[in-house]
């Protein structure tokens, strides 16, 4: 979709040197994108009790374990 807008010269200039855009339409897609992925996270307070762990689950035995990588 082509659309013009007035954009912050400040702002945008901020957001190319942050994510290495090389242009304005690259900043404002990478902004827009983060933006949208943000909002679409799960709240992790909405998944307050709704998780069971097993008896003996102990998680700080777990971060002693080596994980085998793939």
């Amino acid at each position: 979709m082509r659309t013009n807008i007035v954009l912050d010269d400040r702002l945008i200039e901020e957001a190319m040197r942050a994510s290495q855009a090389r242009t304005k339409r690259e900043a404002v897609d990478i902004a827009l994108r983060a933006y949208v992925e943000t909002k679409n996270r799960t709240d992790l307070r909405t998944l307050a009790g709704t998780v069971e762990f097993y008896d003996g689950y102990d998680y700080k035995e777990l971060r002693r374990i080596p994980h085998v990588s793939d």
